[in-house]
């Protein structure tokens, strides 16, 4: 069972986690017509009456702007309000995951955004490390990423992911730990539910946003990580055949953070991660507290 904060935020207010129910008439439940996001957030490593959350104010805009592919306009600085409040309610004592959620709340069965209820609910569960820091196994999905011509891939709606558990199926069932995704052109997008990167002659490269990904913000951090401490970073097009001979591969987001990819298939990949490890242990910094220079990425939250 998964260790669940006590209290959420369900139609417009707090509420004990098991009263914050749904009908099973929702329009949302039946069509994928929802939006996610997802943040982490500590207990301030020297000072336990502070949490703090990472790019909060990023996370808020991307639901935000998720939020008006489903017609629904709710602004950035409403969710941040309600995840301060649901964080200071709560008082989590561990590492977590909070987890905001609009959808169409109304009850129907026309798949349709005009003339359909909205709205936002926030919950959050305790989570330490979503896959081992040590590394995983990957294989390439039977399943392909789908194209934003089709769905509006930057946002997070949740109807996309039926793709992402599909290959995460697919991948687990035929012992791996996790898939890699292409799109429709056959180039590498990302993974079932994070963003990948390559380490090539001492560059560090990623699929742009033109490869149907995720406008990830994790992604964006180690971007920006990379640059400041010298690293060349590209942002293009990525082979396949590139996975196997590249110096590292790793994935990255919210819930994984950075993650190095040691087997791809068949092929065993090379143990030594120097710029992977490099990267992981300066996001750590930054989320913990311990990095100055980014202080604007780390909302203090005091709780007492």
């Amino acid at each position: 069972m998964q260790s669940f904060l006590p209290i959420a935020y369900f139609q417009n207010q707090f509420v004990p986690l098991g009263e914050a129910n749904i009908s099973i008439a929702t329009h949302a439940l039946h069509y994928g017509t929802g939006a996610l996001g997802g943040l982490r957030g500590i207990p301030h490593p020297q000072d336990s009456q502070q949490i703090l959350l990472f790019r909060l104010d990023r996370h808020c805009q991307r639901l935000s702007h998720s939020a008006r592919f489903l017609h629904y306009d709710l602004p950035a600085d409403k969710i941040q309000s309600v995840i301060v409040e649901f964080v200071k309610r709560n008082q989590p004592t561990a590492s977590f995951y909070i987890r905001p959620f609009v959808y169409t709340s109304g009850l129907g069965i026309a798949p349709r955004l005009h003339s359909i209820e909205k709205d936002l609910f926030v919950y959050g569960l305790e989570l330490q490390d979503y896959l081992s820091a040590e590394g995983v196994s990957c294989r390439i999905s039977s399943w392909y990423r789908q194209e934003d011509r089709s769905m509006p891939l930057r946002g997070k709606i949740s109807a996309a992911y039926i793709t992402s558990a599909l290959a995460k199926t697919e991948a687990v069932e035929s012992g791996f730990d996790e898939a890699i995704l292409l799109n429709s052109q056959g180039k590498v997008s990302e993974a079932s539910g994070m963003n990948i990167f390559i380490v090539r002659n001492e560059k560090l490269i990623t699929p742009g946003f033109d490869q149907d990904i995720l406008e990830g913000i994790t992604r964006d951090s180690v971007i920006k990580i990379a640059r400041d401490l010298e690293i060349e970073t590209i942002e293009r097009p990525v082979d396949r055949t590139e996975l196997l001979i590249a110096d590292e591969v790793f994935l990255c987001g919210t819930a994984a953070k950075i993650v190095p990819v040691k087997r791809l298939e068949n092929y065993q990949l090379s143990p030594q991660n120097k710029i992977t490890q490099k990267l992981q242990e300066k996001l750590i910094a930054i989320t913990e507290g311990r990095e100055p220079k980014y202080q604007d990425w780390v909302y203090s939250i005091a709780i007492s």
